[in-house]
C-alpha cells in the first residue's frame, strides 16, 4: 500500500462566487498571461515596442486554441465518433484535450498573420516569446490534474498521484506524468533563456531550441502514459510526432547558423524616427540655405538678407515687417513705397 503520494483534487471546478471556473481552463488562461508578459519583457530588451506581444498575441492564441483542439480531435477521434460517443463532446475544450503540435503549429500561423500586420519579422518575435510558451505549458499541464487525465503507469513511488474511480479510469496511484512534463518544461525555458544570453540566439533559433528540448522530453513522458492512442511500429503516435518535430527544429538550428549567423535587430516601423530633412520643412530644405529659420520660408528670407536679388524674397520681408504694426523701431512703408524700392535696389546692385 502506497503510503505517501499527491492527492487530485475532488473536483476540477474553481467557484469564482457565482461563477464557475473549471480548472483546467484557469490553468490555461493563467499560463497565456504568463507567456505574454514574459515574451513582452524579453521583446523590449531587445529594442521592440511595449505592447506589441500583446496585440500579436491577439491573433496566436486563438489559432492555437483552434489548431490544439483540432489535433486532439483529429488524432484520438474515437472518443468522439466511434459508436456510443457523442460528437458534440469535440467542441467542449474545457473538459481537456489540446494537442501542443497542432497548437503551436496554428499559432505559428496566426502570428505571422499578426506580425505581418505589424511589420515585423516573425522569427525575431518567436524568439522572444519562446521560454514564455515553455513557461505557460509548464502551467498548463496542472489542468490535467484537475481532469486527473494523462497519468502514467502505475507506481508506489512516494510522488505517485492519487486517481479515483471515475469514467475509463482505475482507482490507484500512477505516474504523474503531467508534474514531470511541468517540471521539464521550466528546465525548457531555462535553458533557452540562458543559451539566449550565451549566445545571442536569432532568426528563429531560440524558438526552434525550445522545440527541439521540448520534444526530448515530450517523448520519454509519453512513453510513460497509459491512456489510449494510436501506435505506429509499436510507438506512440505523439512519440513519432515528438521524433520528427525534433529532427526538423534541429535541422533549422544548424541551417539558420550557417546561412543567417548572429542577431538580428529588432527595428519596429512605428518606432523609425523621420529623417532630419523631413523634418526641416516641406520643400526638403535642412537648413543649409538658411538658418535663421525652421522653415522653407524663413530660409528664403535668410538667403534674401544675405545679399540675394530675388525680388519675391525681399517682397516677403518687408511684408513681414508691415505685418507687424506699432513695433519698436519699426518702420512701416505703404505698399506702394514698397514696389517703387524693390526695382531701385535691383538697380543699384
Amino acid at each position: 500500500m502506497n503510503l505517501a503520494y499527491i492527492p487530485s483534487p475532488s473536483t476540477g471546478v474553481i467557484e469564482l462566487g457565482p461563477i464557475p471556473l473549471r480548472g483546467y481552463a484557469f490553468c490555461i488562461i493563467i499560463g497565456v498571461f504568463v507567456a505574454v508578459w514574459f515574451g513582452n519583457k524579453r521583446w523590449v530588451a531587445r529594442g521592440g515596442t511595449a505592447g506589441t506581444v500583446a496585440d500579436i498575441a491577439v491573433w496566436a492564441v486563438p489559432f492555437g486554441l483552434v489548431g490544439g483542439r483540432l489535433y486532439h480531435v483529429i488524432t484520438d477521434y474515437q472518443l468522439y465518433f466511434s459508436d456510443g460517443e457523442n460528437w458534440v463532446d469535440a467542441f467542449k475544450i474545457w473538459q481537456g484535450g489540446l494537442g501542443i503540435w497542432g497548437a503551436v503549429a496554428f499559432g505559428a500561423v496566426g502570428a505571422w498573420i499578426g506580425c505581418r500586420r505589424r511589420g515585423i519579422p516573425l522569427p525575431a518575435w518567436a524568439d522572444a516569446l519562446a521560454p514564455g510558451i515553455a513557461f505557460a505549458q509548464a502551467i498548463g499541464r496542472w489542468g490535467n490534474w484537475f481532469n486527473q487525465e494523462l497519468y502514467g503507469k502505475e507506481t508506489d513511488l512516494p510522488w505517485a498521484v492519487k486517481i479515483s474511480e471515475g469514467a475509463n479510469r482505475v482507482a490507484g496511484t500512477y505516474h504523474p506524468t503531467f508534474l514531470y512534463e511541468s517540471l521539464w518544461c521550466v528546465g525548457v525555458a531555462l535553458l533557452v533563456i540562458w543559451a539566449d544570453r550565451r549566445f545571442k540566439l536569432g532568426h528563429g533559433r531560440a524558438f526552434a531550441l525550445y522545440v527541439a528540448a521540448y520534444c526530448a522530453g515530450r517523448g520519454w513522458i509519453e512513453y510513460l502514459r497509459v491512456d489510449e492512442a494510436h501506435h505506429v511500429l509499436g510507438l506512440r503516435l505523439n512519440v513519432w510526432t515528438a521524433i520528427v518535430v525534433f529532427v526538423l527544429a534541429v535541422v533549422y538550428m544548424v541551417i539558420s547558423a550557417k546561412l543567417r549567423p548572429g542577431r538580428e535587430e529588432v527595428v519596429e516601423p512605428a518606432t523609425v524616427e523621420a529623417p532630419k530633412d523631413e523634418a526641416a520643412g516641406a520643400d526638403g530644405k535642412d537648413g543649409e540655405d538658411g538658418k535663421d529659420g525652421e522653415d522653407g520660408t524663413a530660409s528664403e528670407g535668410s538667403t534674401d538678407a544675405k545679399g540675394s536679388t530675388d525680388s519675391t524674397g525681399s517682397a516677403a520681408s518687408e511684408e513681414t515687417k508691415a505685418s507687424v504694426p506699432d513695433a519698436p523701431g519699426a518702420e512701416v512703408k505703404a505698399p506702394e513705397d514698397d514696389a517703387d524700392a524693390t526695382p531701385q535696389k535691383a538697380e543699384k546692385s
